[in-house]
This record gives structure tokens, C-alpha cells and sequence, in this order.
């Protein structure tokens, strides 16, 4: 970033007009003003030189576009001290004048708003451990901090964050089925459909934000649904996941934001994505997510009562519901099914014909308020006139037939359901019955129409107790995960949103319930759903194998998955540590995986590094508790093999993986 700055002053230093005449030095508001008027000179100035042209213009076709934004971030670099920055951890709502009075809109103020969060995890609670002498004892303490999470910012680490969205080698491809032995088998081959889409379901392990980006060469724009269940960010002792769910606020909007950006470019022109969240991060969540698919694709905020006990424990409100918030990509092209998800409304539906199971409704508009008054909707107000035995209704008059107008009980003039050319067109769904001395006009409500889904789901069949985690342990027969999804609660959310060949992602897999409930409703409809699964953690995914592979078994599916993971870098780090003969081999071995695989800028570590081992104590220690510290810190952080140099011997990855890899990029 330093070289950069000074080729910037030394360019800038030629033009006299960005020249303080006090100082002698650049007046950077004078160069911030230039940039928001497109000057001339300073575009000039900037373009001329490769360096510049190439960090802070965009190249379409043979043009070249000026990223201001960028370039007025970089002239703030005072805020910065390398490629990571060094803000205040703290996010709030404002606009572009950093003001919110008498505003109709806000945005998320993102101090660090153009970064990328890595989020890796190397164990369940997201903590980094380290080492550390304690001179009452003359013993070296394990001990754990948070893990300091990774922000590369995309103008000052741009070479970084290229290199960490490029695909990824792919290793240790299994197939299961219901056949397979506990380990599965080896992949053969990958089934794609006849256009060349990949038709597998997966579940993938590995970092989730750059698992996503190696899925999007081949399923950009492929995903029907997105369905994640994030890390709540509760805090404190609300902590019941075996997710890190201790996030710093901003840590965890621009971890979300990282994510939710992929996933746009993921989904379908008609897709959908819902997330669910607690109320400790739904108005933010929402005001990000408003900005990145737009206000007008949200669909709604859904409360789900997934605890009907409530929390016996709460200080104030006993919390019964999470909520799950769905957008459309594109609301204009996006449809619900037509379906029916609650018990109880199917047995409302009391009358049958050869059409099937129905209900009646009154053909009278009678909601609504002074909308559906006759004064104001005309086009809707005129007689139907109904056959004396009420064996035939017709829209157009007949001898002895009784004229009906939309009249409610109440005596006022509302109007039908429908204009009178569309209601021809459905006369033989429409009943006429005499009430009293009234006659009245009753659709037919067919079930196969489905109903019109609440915003509050609070069956039964919702309760993350009962649903979840039992329903869990007895596939299992062991109780192995803390807190999993109903299974209803995504299975109903997959029967509004896909059908048939659909294909739904989960990249917060947990214990593969969205795998699980996308087997089951294929089981249920004769539909061809395709799951993807991500999830970083080994013992997660060992849940999610064993229970989709048991489903599968189960239900006698002829289904199957295919397992893969993203290679990591430090791997071959690991296993020379793991034979290494002394003391110096080990030292000698770490230094060059330091800087080899760029681990972490922990500055424990890097005490660990120059300090600790050279200090006659950490000499003495076994070598075996040496070489447990020495993984411990190449734990800390798990980068990973491109799928560009998977080849180097280095990696050791397999000729039968580098195949596979090059089969699923197509390559």
C-alpha cells in the first residue's frame, strides 16, 4: 500500500493545481473534489500510469471506467496501516452525508464496508489458541482468545481477495447410497443433465464463503432456492449453537454480506432466499438485505414459533419464534406453489364433486373496506341472474331467472369477486343457495389452489424440540447436534418455493436438515430436487452424511450424494510437522509454512514465533507437546489449494482428485 501511495504523490505532485501552495504538499481535498467531477486532468494523470489504471479503473470491452469510490476510499488511507483495516468495530444506519435528518432513506454505514470477512473456523467455538510462559509455574499455559477474523479490504488487498474467491482443488470424493458402506464409495463419474448442468446432490466441505465462489462457475444463476439458518449472533450466554455465535455486530453484518453478494449471483432470475434470524439481528439483517436485492424483492417476514414453551429463564419477554425473512431476485418473476401447508385447513375443505375436494365462499367481495364498495369499483358491480330451483346461474338475463346483485348482509352495495367477462368463464364453479329469504352466490374453493400463507407459522409440526432435535436422535440414536431446524419448517418452506428439477443450496448445513427435507419432499411429490450442502465443521458434516445417507436407506430412496472438500493449503504443513525428527526440523519447518502459507497475522502467534521457541524452556519440552503447539497455531487459520496450481507436487493432491476437480470446472 506504501509504494502505491508514494507512485500516487509522486504523480500527483506534476499538477500543479493538487498542489497545496502553503505546504507544498497534495491537498487531497482538491484531488477528492476532481474525482466526484470526472476531471479531466486528474483522469489523465491517474490513467497514465500502469499501476494506477490498474487498481482504480475497470476495463468493459476497450473502455475504461473510473471506480471513484475506490479511489476517494484510497485517498482516506490515513485510517489504514496495511492491507486489513483498523476501524472501529462499529456499524450504523445513516446516509451518504453521514446525516439522517428528515431522510426517507437509510442505508448500512459499513466502517468497513467494502471488505471481505474470511470467517474460517478451527473448532466450534471459533476461538484461537495459543501459548503462553508462565513464569510462576516455568510451564507454557494453553489458552484461548476469540479468533481474530480476517477483513482483506478490496481496494489496499485486492491481489488477496482474487485470490481467495478462485476456484478451489477439490478432494476425497465419496459417493454414498443406500448401499454404501459407512465410508462410501469412489467417484467414478459426475452426472450432469442434458445441458451440461451438474444433476448430484452434494455436500461439500470446506469455508462456505470460498466454497461458494468455487460453486459459481458452474451454478450461477442455477439456484431456485437459498435456504440458510446463519449463526444468530446472540451473544453472551443466548448461546445455545455450536456455531462461533459470539460475532462481534460488524464482524457479523459483513460476514452476512460477504455471503448474501454470492448468493445473489447463485440464484435463478426467479428464485428465492430465505434466512432465518432472531430478533437480535433482524432490523439490520433487513436494511442489508433491502440494499442488496432491493425493498421491493422482499417478501416477507415470517414469525415461527419453534419453542411454544418459551424460555422459562427470560429476564424480560419469554421468546416463543424466530422469524425467517424471504426476497425474491426478481419479485416480477418469482411465484409461490400453490399449496397447502396446514392440517387444519385441509379439513375445512367439507364438499367434494368429480373436480375434486372443495369448499364455499362467498362470491361477494365483502373485505376490503370502502375499496370494494360498489361507488368505487363499477367494472365489478352488475346482476347474475339464478335459475328459481337454483340449478343454473348465467350472467346474462333470462326469462323467470331472480336477478342477485353483490349486496353484503348488512345491506350495503359491494361488488363480485370478478368482472363480469371473467366471471363467464367460471360460471360452472359458482353455487346459488337460498338463506331465509336471501339467495346467495358461493364459489367453489377448490384445495388444489392452495392457501394464502400466513406470516405466523405456529403448528405443531414447527417445534424445534419435537421436530428437530428428537426427530434428530432418532435417526441418529444419539443425540449429536445442539439445536437443529424443525424439519417441517424448511420442508414447507421448499414446498412454496421449488418444484420438479429445482436445485436448493444451504451454505450453514449444520446437521443437513434442508438435505433431508429435500428427500423427503421428493419423496412426497415425484419431484427431482437437487440439494447443495456447505459446511466447514468436521463434526457437522459427519452428521450430515450420516443422516442423509440413513434417510436415503430409510425411505429405500434410489438417491444419492456425493461428498467432496475443499483442499486446504496448510495439509502438507501438518504432515511434515508430523514427522518431523527434532527440534529443528520443526522450527525450520514452521518458519518456511509461515510465510509459505501465509497462516495468520495473530500477533500471539508471531510473539510464538520469535520469542517463545527460542527460549530455553520450550526447548526442554518433549517433542511431542512441541509439535502439538506447532499444529495448534497452523490450525488457527485453514487456506486453501487453487484449483490452477492443484498440480504442484507440493499439495500432494491425487491424480484421481485433480480429475474430479478438473471435471466439475469442466475443464
Amino acid at each position: 500500500m506504501n509504494k502505491l501511495k508514494q507512485t500516487l504523490e509522486k504523480i500527483l505532485k506534476k499538477e500543479k493545481t493538487f498542489i497545496d501552495s502553503e505546504s507544498g504538499e497534495v491537498n487531497y481535498v482538491k484531488v477528492k473534489d476532481s474525482a466526484d467531477k470526472i476531471d479531466k486532468k486528474l483522469i489523465e494523470i491517474l490513467i497514465s500510469n500502469k499501476e494506477l489504471k490498474t487498481k482504480f479503473f475497470t476495463k468493459i470491452k476497450d473502455v475504461y471506467v473510473f471506480n471513484i469510490q475506490d479511489f476517494k476510499f484510497f485517498l482516506d488511507e490515513s485510517k489504514i496501516d496495511n492491507s486489513y483495516t483498523q476501524y472501529a468495530n462499529k456499524i450504523g444506519l445513516s446516509d451518504s452525508s453521514g446525516l439522517l435528518e428528515n431522510k426517507s432513506e437509510v442505508v448500512l454505514d459499513f466502517p468497513f464496508k467494502d471488505c471481505v470477512l474470511e470467517g474460517g473456523q478451527s473448532n466450534e467455538e471459533g476461538t484461537a489458541t495459543y501459548f503462553e510462559h508462565s513464569d510462576k509455574t516455568g510451564k507454557y499455559q494453553e489458552k484461548q482468545s476469540k479468533r481474530n477474523e480476517i477483513f482483506f479490504n478490496q481496494v489496499l488487498a485486492h491481489d488477496e481477495i482474487d485470490r481467495l474467491y478462485d476456484k478451489k482443488a477439490l478432494i476425497n470424493w465419496k459417493r454414498f447410497t443406500k448401499d454404501s458402506k459407512k465410508g462410501g464409495e469412489a467417484v467414478k463419474e459426475i452426472k450432469r443433465d442434458k445441458n451440461g448442468l451438474i444433476k448430484e446432490n452434494l455436500i461439500i466441505k470446506g469455508n462456505n464463503l470460498l466454497a461458494l465462489h468455487s460453486l459459481k462457475s458452474e451454478f450461477a444463476g442455477k439456484i431456485k432456492l437459498i435456504y440458510i439458518d446463519p449463526p444468530y449472533n446472540t451473544g453472551g450466554d443466548a448461546n445455545i449453537f455450536t456455531y462461533n455465535n459470539n460475532f462481534n455486530h460488524s464482524t457479523w453484518l459483513t460476514f452476512m454480506k460477504n455471503r448474501l453478494g454470492i448468493s445473489k449471483d447463485l440464484l435463478k432470475d426467479n428464485g428465492f432466499i430465505a434466512v432465518a434470524i432472531d430478533h437480535f439481528e433482524l432490523g439490520y439483517l433487513l436494511v442489508l438485505m433491502d440494499s442488496m436485492f432491493g425493498r421491493e424483492n422482499r417478501i416477507g417476514i415470517i414469525s415461527i414459533v419453534n419453542n411454544p414453551m418459551g424460555r422459562n429463564q427470560a429476564k424480560y419477554f419469554s421468546t416463543i419464534n424466530d422469524y425467517m425473512i424471504v426476497y425474491a431476485k426478481n419479485q416480477s418473476k418469482a411465484i409461490f406453489n400453490n399449496v397447502v401447508l396446514n392440517e387444519d385447513f385441509i379439513n375445512t375443505f367439507d364438499k367434494s364433486d368429480s373436480g375434486g375436494k372443495y369448499k364455499l365462499k362467498s362470491f361477494v367481495r365483502i373485505g376490503g373496506g370502502d375499496e370494494n364498495l360498489r361507488v368505487n369499483k363499477e367494472s365489478f358491480w352488475y346482476p347474475l341472474y339464478v335459475r328459481p330451483d337454483l340449478t343454473d346461474i348465467s350472467v346474462e338475463k333470462k326469462k323467470n331467472y331472480i336477478e342477485i346483485f353483490p349486496i353484503s348482509p348488512a345491506g350495503q352495495e359491494r361488488t363480485w369477486k370478478l368482472k363480469k367477462s371473467s366471471t363467464e368463464k367460471i360460471l360452472y364453479e359458482l353455487v346459488a343457495e337460498k338463506q331465509k329469504s336471501q339467495i346467495i352466490i358461493y364459489q367453489k374453493y377448490r384445495i388444489e389452489n392452495g392457501q394464502k400463507v400466513p406470516t405466523i407459522w405456529s403448528d405443531k409440526k414447527y417445534n424445534a424440540n419435537h421436530q428437530g432435535a428428537r426427530l434428530l436422535e432418532g435417526i441418529m440414536g444419539n443425540k449429536k447436534f445442539s439445536y437443529p431446524k424443525s424439519l417441517y419448517t424448511v420442508l414447507d418452506t421448499l414446498k412454496l418455493m421449488t418444484s420438479d428439477d429445482d436445485i436448493i443450496l444451504d451454505f450453514h448445513a449444520g446437521s443437513g436438515t434442508t438435505g433431508h427435507a429435500t428427500l423427503e419432499l421428493n419423496r412426497e411429490d415425484g419431484g427431482n430436487r437437487q440439494f447443495i450442502l456447505v459446511e466447514q465443521l468436521e463434526e457437522h458434516i459427519k452428521i450430515c452424511i450420516e443422516r442423509n445417507q440413513k434417510v436415503i436407506d430409510k425411505q429405500k430412496f434410489t438417491d444419492s450424494f456425493v461428498y467432496f472438500e475443499l483442499a486446504k493449503w496448510n495439509e502438507t504443513a501438518k504432515e511434515e510437522i508430523n514427522k518431523a525428527k527434532d527440534y529443528s526440523a520443526l522450527v525450520k519447518l514452521f518458519d518456511s509454512s509461515y510465510e509459505k502459507y501465509f497462516l495468520n497475522y495473530n500477533v500471539k502467534i508471531k510473539d510464538f514465533k520469535d520469542k517463545i521457541i527460542k527460549e530455553k524452556n520450550f526447548k526442554k519440552l518433549p517433542l511431542s507437546e512441541q509439535k502439538r503447539m506447532f499444529l495448534t497455531m497452523l490450525d488457527l487459520n485453514q487456506m486453501y489449494v487453487q484449483e490452477s496450481e492443484m498440480g504442484s507436487k507440493e499439495f500432494k493432491i491425487s491424480q484421481e482428485d485433480q480429475k474430479l476437480t478438473k471435471e466439475f470446472y469442466k475443464k
